[in-house]
This record gives structure tokens, C-alpha cells and sequence, in this order.
């Protein structure tokens, strides 16, 4: 069975840290593009970061460049998402995806969804 697994979440100061996980099972995240999304309560989801695991691209929406940085561990099949600095407006559920294969980080579309995780960040 093919199956996400998002985890690391959890409540944090403003300016703290976390990482989140995001487990592969069921099948390899090797050519494949995985994008983090977030979506807070009464906005819309957003892309926050993807890595194309082909050849190691990846991409940060505007708002957490410099502060987020997301990798690729092959034997683990797993991509985390390194979350430094974070804000108040970074709250929201964290959910990751996967394209592919052979799919890089411009797709619009993922087949393949994991459930989120709650970050919360108090100011």
C-alpha cells in the first residue's frame, strides 16, 4: 500500500525550530517531486516547499526562504522540512505530497497525499 506519512509537528515559540518527516511507504520517493503544503484555518493551502529528488532541485514559497530548508535521505525514503525562525503566521496544518516519476518541482498536481501535521507557534 502506497502511503505518506507526515509527522514532527508540535507547538513551538515563536523563533524555535522544527522538523518534519515525511515517510515514504510502499514505494521509493526516488525520482519523484514532493512538495510540502500548509494550510491554516480559513486560507487557502499553499505550496511552502518541493525537492525533486531526480536531481536534487527544490523551492520555497517567498515567505520562508531563509528559514526552511528541505532534503532528501534515500536510505530513510524519507524528506524532511528543517523549519528555523518560525512565526506566529507559520501555524497551520503541514501536509506533504508526491508526483511522479520522473516529475520535478514545477507539476501542479500530486497524486499522493499524506495526512498533516499540526505546527502551532506561540508569540
Amino acid at each position: 500500500e502506497v502511503q505518506l506519512q507526515a509527522s514532527g509537528g508540535g507547538l513551538v515559540q515563536a523563533g524555535g525550530s522544527l522538523r518534519l518527516s515525511c515517510a515514504a511507504s510502499g514505494f521509493s520517493l526516488d525520482t519523484y517531486a514532493i512538495g510540502w503544503f500548509r494550510q491554516a484555518p480559513g486560507k487557502e493551502r499553499e505550496l511552502v516547499s518541493c525537492i525533486s529528488t531526480t536531481d536534487g532541485t527544490t523551492r520555497f514559497a517567498d515567505s520562508v526562504k531563509g528559514r526552511f530548508t528541505i532534503s532528501y535521505e534515500n536510505p530513510k525514503n524519507t524528506v524532511f522540512l528543517q523549519m528555523i525562525s518560525l512565526k506566529p503566521e507559520d501555524a497551520a496544518v503541514y501536509y506533504c505530497a508526491a508526483e511522479g516519476p520522473y516529475t520535478g518541482c514545477l507539476t501542479e498536481s500530486y497524486a499522493y497525499w499524506g495526512r498533516g501535521t499540526q505546527v502551532t507557534v506561540s508569540s
